[in-house]
């Protein structure tokens, strides 16, 4: 795994989500996007959560990463059987947290959570960055049956970059 490359993605999203944001008028943020029943403030704000929820699923995987292979299929098999209301989570939280983040806060967010992100990824050791368990795959798109700690640093961007086509903002296409 190169290092490098998920950082320069990291701060690629990163410029792309002030871009957005900065750029957007007002009534931008609340336009429909295109294929989601959210507004482009409320995915902005879906798309700075898929970063933020890196923390914990780090620690999650930190913790069935060094138990038997079985557990975490278990773990996986559990969540998936809960996809109904995860979902019912995933879209009420953004509707929500839009509105108590506001735009500056979500750029600082971001920010925060970035930085973060690559200094977590600058201190793995290279041994853990193999660790590895099953995911809920019915939870979202980009979960693997399998993921690995590298895995996981790449997951928040393919999210974000899934989503931001999505985006009806000018420079979200």
């Amino acid at each position: 795994m190169d290092r490098q490359v998920i950082h320069e993605e990291m701060e690629r999203a990163r410029t792309t989500f002030h871009r957005l944001l900065d750029g957007a008028a007002e009534a931008d943020l609340r336009k429909p996007t295109d294929g989601t029943r959210w507004t482009n403030e409320q995915l902005l704000f879906h798309m700075l959560f898929g970063y933020i929820l890196i923390r914990p699923l780090l620690l999650l995987l930190r913790v069935f990463g060094r138990l038997p292979r079985g557990a975490s299929r278990a773990f996986a098999r559990l969540l998936n059987a809960g996809t109904r209301p995860f979902d019912v989570v995933n879209y009420l939280g953004p509707l929500g947290g839009a509105k108590v983040f506001g735009r500056r806060r979500m750029v600082t967010g971001f920010d925060r959570v970035i930085a973060d992100l690559h200094r977590r990824l600058d201190g793995e050791r290279d041994a853990d960055l193999s660790l590895s368990m099953h995911y809920p795959t019915r939870w979202d798109p980009f979960f693997d049956d399998v993921m690995t700690v590298a895995d996981l640093y790449r997951y928040p961007t393919r999210h974000f970059d899934f989503h931001r086509r999505q985006l009806t903002l000018t420079e979200g296409r």
